[in-house]
């Protein structure tokens, strides 16, 4: 969704927050070329401090796009917080229950209106003690093979400077540098129309923590950990299948 179609609550949290940030960092973004547009698109960033989606709003907001962000239903259900995140556009997210599916659908909506969907595929600011990528979760793959739409990654660094989930620091002070860059969207064609089984959703996942993985390392250079693995899946004797013949 592109940002002249915003209506009063939407502009009003940008009057609020956009100063404040613009203050408060010092900013380097480069890519914004692959956000702009107005087709529905799936953004990944990495996940490295709770101050990550002010800046991720931020720097989507430059692009041209509304950020629409994953947000778990209950804060939805708080008086008044609740109904200014709807009339900003952002998705509740149901999470261990059966209303799941409901969320994938508001999901699919959001992109079919052109909607520009924020999702963090770690689910969590990342344990990895350099603040490296952890192994994804598999939403943003299920979503793009739903909705064919483009999974864009982003990768961040400097948002840990305002807030460093390590050692609980909280910085305050003006022109804090980070930096964002967003990528060409990952090549997910190999499972275009695939039924999305357990291993095509993981297969599209580590493709896509991989590329942010990469990308990220081009911002801070280092070298990134070895590559995670995943448990191998537990052999199956056809013997002791059912409906095996005896």
């Amino acid at each position: 969704m592109g940002r002249r179609r915003l209506g009063f609550w939407p502009r009003f949290a940008v009057v609020l927050i956009k100063p404040v940030m613009t203050v408060w960092t010092r900013r380097t973004w480069r890519g914004m070329e692959h956000l702009r547009g107005e087709g529905g698109v799936i953004i990944v960033p990495n996940h490295i401090s709770h101050a990550d989606p002010l800046v991720s709003a931020h720097f989507v907001y430059d692009s041209g796009r509304w950020p629409q962000f994953l947000g778990k239903a209950s804060v939805f259900r708080v008086p008044v917080v609740g109904a200014i995140l709807h009339r900003c556009r952002q998705i509740p997210v149901e999470r261990g229950s059966v209303d799941a599916v409901k969320s994938l659908d508001a999901l699919v909506a959001a992109l079919a209106e052109g909607g520009a969907v924020v999702i963090y595929p770690e689910g969590t600011t990342t344990r990895e003690p350099d603040l490296w990528p952890m192994r994804g979760k598999t939403g943003a793959a299920r979503l793009a093979l739903a909705t064919g739409a483009p999974v864009v990654p982003v990768a961040m660094w400097g948002p840990e400077r305002i807030f460093d989930p390590r050692t609980k620091r909280f910085s305050v002070r003006p022109r804090i540098p980070v930096t964002v860059v967003a990528g060409p969207p990952v090549d997910l064609s190999r499972w275009a129309g695939a039924t999305p089984t357990r291993a095509v959703l993981e297969e599209m996942t580590d493709t896509i923590m991989l590329r942010l993985r990469d990308l990220l390392t081009e911002i801070r250079g280092g070298t990134p950990p070895p590559l995670w693995e995943r448990p191998p899946r537990p052999a199956v004797d056809r013997d002791q299948q059912p409906g095996a013949a005896a």
